[in-house]
């Protein structure tokens, strides 16, 4: 049976993301980074392979058998790598000024004039003007010649370009899908294998949601990775089409000026709550504590500045993938979200920045039962949920209490993992009345630690019970008390149910 401790929520609201490699795949170390605080893991495609992946899965299924809480897995997509090709002598030396001519006769190795780039369809995305960046943007170049099959660039930063160095074109839309055929492969396993999330590199427009939706079904969700400027562009029709979304910083550094990346994160932050979407800051969060075993006062005031700004989620990358203090790491970052969310500072930043609600039953059903749970000081806003749409809803106003997320789906209850404040817990048992609605919330809230008797709870589900897309009533409820569903509760429903199905 597992710890009774285990069960209780976590003392913040912000969640941890946390990717698995060498330095954290075994079992026992999962298990370590679980205790130390994260509430979803990352399996990164780009490396390792489908089986290295699938049991690492199998070992996050019985840790959280044994835990008794339901964990979030996200399958990063490696999405295209672009790479130029090979140098005789393995590299050439540059400076600015230095014109390179770069076709696509890949057989034939470059040198001091020629850079070779097996992608002939870029090469004809190209005009003369546009940017080339090589080497994560060490090595800067200015197409100034097209001709067929060819281009040349005049080198305008940099003094070394080597063998198959990575390259990225940040002003032109490459007529490339974000899946390729290992993308394709990868995404079809890892929803054979039951993640809750597939999060898409190399996004560039609307289309490319659509594409990997077309492919993943209703199998998992679509988490947006923001790396492309073109993206960019498209933010808000972007957001609203995926399920959550990633800033990733690293690949906006590369292509967008790095002192354009922070304005962008505080917008993208807040497009997504706008639409109820999860939102993860990422990519070198406490980056020195890949060999260090703490971090800088930068890099805790990185992190700090996401959780200020209303991130559902921060997120570690190397740091525990591949570094030697991954438990630390953890354990810091989860430190620093404790401190900045009891800053009373930090609620008055939430509330500054209040999103917008729609115009739906459940957004106001939502909205009063919040309302309501402050008013009678409730110690938790609970959500009954069979999709999630509800608990997401109640994290997009980042609530000053828990939110208790009961859901009859495990995947759901999986997917919850990721956001703001939300307990998740997946229900055996089934919900047929009001009573036993009130008796269920009333029940796990105590098991999880989240109320005791005397305390309040704000109730909020949708008759039919455990049908997606009904959120249609509240209920404020005392713990210990056995009082029948009140005539409020009845009036709550008569907008979108007739009276006489209406439990008693």
């Amino acid at each position: 049976m597992p710890n009774k401790r285990h069960h209780q929520k976590r003392d913040r609201s912000t969640k941890i993301v946390a990717t698995v490699g060498p330095a954290s795949n075994t079992e026992e170390k999962l298990k370590a980074l679980f205790l130390a605080g994260v509430d979803v893991f990352r399996l990164n495609f780009s490396h390792g392979t489908q089986a290295d992946h699938g049991e690492v899965l199998a070992r996050i299924r019985r840790l959280e058998k044994e835990m008794g809480r339901p964990i979030g897995v996200i399958a990063d997509m490696q999405g295209p790598k672009l790479r130029i090709g090979r140098f005789k002598d393995g590299a050439i030396a540059l400076k600015p000024g230095d014109v390179l001519h770069f076709d696509a006769d890949v057989d034939r190795p470059g040198d001091e004039t020629r850079v070779p780039i097996p992608h002939p369809d870029i090469l004809e995305a190209l005009t003369v003007g546009s940017t080339v960046l090589c080497d994560d943007g060490k090595v800067r170049l200015k197409v100034v010649k097209k001709g067929k099959g060819f281009l040349e660039a005049q080198v305008v930063a940099g003094t070394k370009l080597s063998n198959n160095k990575g390259f990225n074109i940040p002003d032109v839309v490459l007529p490339l899908s974000p899946l390729t055929e290992k993308d394709r492969h990868d995404l079809e396993f890892a929803c054979e294998q039951g993640v809750e999330w597939i999060a898409l590199s190399f996004v560039q427009r609307p289309e490319d949601i659509h594409e990997a939706r077309d492919l993943i079904k209703d199998r998992a969700a679509i988490m947006l990775k923001m790396e492309k400027p073109a993206a960019v562009e498209h933010l808000t029709e972007l957001v609203e089409l995926s399920d959550a979304i990633m800033v990733a910083r690293g690949d906006l550094g590369v292509e967008l000026s790095l002192a354009e990346v922070p304005a962008l994160q505080k917008r993208m932050i807040a497009e997504s709550r706008r639409f109820g979407r999860p939102v993860i800051v990422a990519t070198q969060m406490l980056e020195s504590m890949i060999t260090a075993p703490v971090p800088t006062r930068a890099e805790v005031s990185d992190v700090a500045t996401a959780v200020y700004e209303g991130a559902d989620c921060v997120m570690l990358s190397a740091e525990t993938a591949a570094g030697q203090f991954p438990v630390e790491a953890v354990t810091f970052m989860d430190d620093i979200i404790r401190h900045v969310e009891r800053d009373p500072g930090y609620r008055q930043v939430l509330d500054a920045t209040q999103a917008e609600w729609g115009k739906t039953i459940g957004d106001a059903v939502t909205k009063a039962t919040y309302q309501a749970a402050i008013a009678v000081d409730a110690t938790a806003f609970v959500a009954f949920t069979s999709s999630g749409t509800t608990g997401l809803r109640a994290a997009r106003e980042r609530p000053m209490i828990p939110i208790l997320g009961l859901t009859p789906k495990v995947e759901t209850a999986r997917r919850l993992a990721l956001s703001y404040g939300v307990h998740a817990v997946h229900m055996k048992e089934d919900i047929h009345s009001f009573g036993e609605m009130v008796d269920t919330a009333v029940r796990v809230a105590v098991e999880h630690g989240l109320g005791k008797p005397g305390d309040r709870l704000a109730i909020t589900a949708g008759v039919p019970f455990a049908k997606a897309g009904t959120t249609n009533i509240m209920r404020i409820t005392t713990i210990g008390a056995t009082n029948p569903p009140s005539r409020h509760d009845v009036d709550a429903v008569a907008s979108t149910m007739p009276r006489r199905k209406v439990p008693a």
